[in-house]
């Protein structure tokens, strides 16, 4: 039975990956042709688990939105996830040489274009969600760019990447590595559950419950690779593991130890159940992809 629910789970997660690539590889094709599209693509098309979307769809499945909007804005959202993996790959970060199984983009392509590749598809990201064939209103596609500009600058994955630098090898509290993993990994998420609220025009409050649960999710997301770095292995991960111990990363399994963490996982998922009991069964998607997002083995 959770072998079953295991391929259903990859061929759901299959299907999000070939209709965003589709997407993305058609955005790219009306573009006029340059030379940093090799590397983008290759950052772009190298694999991913495309969770991020998954959980866009799953939020936008609780308001009945319409599937190619999402995808489209899911194509969005996955610029800016690999702008920030390659970024996050060079020497002066985490100097990563292994993504996906495949030599990190700044190892295949040199640091400066992978900067220039990374850079280009942040603000590609920002031109899918500003282009007329996205089929919304002016004020709903600037509201949605506010929001993903938000979760990927300083306030979001580029505050918590300086934040996760600084703390290396340094004693510090669980509160403040929750508020590093929540920026780190976390306003992306927060973006996937927010996007389908802006989109059906829903108020402040709401909107606001919504970016928790995002938080939260973005939060077991971050604790599961860090699961996956303590007792993964390179060949199922497609990247280097054990990396975090060696380099005196502040994490909670540091703080907790392993089985611990394990709980702590689970209460999240247990939370964020427990906020969306009012959807009833429109919620049962969404539950198993975060049951998904703590068993990955990659």
């Amino acid at each position: 039975m959770k072998r079953l629910l295991q391929k259903k789970m990859q061929n759901e997660l299959n299907k999000i990956a070939k209709d965003t690539n589709n997407f993305l590889k058609k955005f790219i094709k009306n573009q006029k042709k340059s030379e940093l599209i090799i590397p983008m693509k290759y950052s772009l098309f190298s694999g991913g688990k495309k969770i991020r979307s998954k959980i866009l769809i799953d939020i936008g499945s609780l308001f009945k939105l319409d599937y190619k909007s999402l995808i489209a804005i899911g194509s969005a959202v996955e610029c800016i996830h690999a702008y920030s993996l390659i970024h996050d790959d060079l020497p002066c970060m985490d100097n990563d040489t292994i993504r996906r199984g495949k030599p990190s983009t700044h190892i295949k392509f040199g640091e400066s274009t992978a900067v220039l590749a990374g850079n280009s598809l942040l603000t590609m990201a920002f031109e899918i969600l500003s282009h007329k064939s996205l089929n919304i209103s002016e004020k709903i596609k600037i509201n949605l760019i506010n929001k993903i500009s938000e979760s990927s600058g300083h306030l979001g994955i580029a505050g918590g990447q300086y934040l996760d630098l600084s703390y290396e090898n340094k004693s510090v509290s669980k509160k403040k590595v929750i508020e590093m993993e929540i920026k780190k990994t976390g306003k992306l998420f927060s973006f996937c559950c927010v996007a389908p609220l802006i989109l059906k025009k829903k108020d402040r409050r709401e909107i606001k419950k919504f970016e928790n649960i995002g938080a939260d999710i973005g939060l077991l997301f971050q604790v599961a690779d860090d699961l996956i770095d303590y007792k993964g292995s390179l060949k199922i991960a497609g990247k280097k593991t054990g990396k975090d111990k060696k380099k005196g990363k502040a994490t909670l399994i540091s703080l907790l130890g392993y089985e611990n963490t394990i709980r702590y996982a689970n209460e999240i998922i247990y939370k964020i159940n427990n906020k969306l009991k009012t959807y009833g069964s429109k919620s049962k998607n969404l539950s198993k992809t975060l049951n998904y997002i703590l068993n990955r083995k990659k």
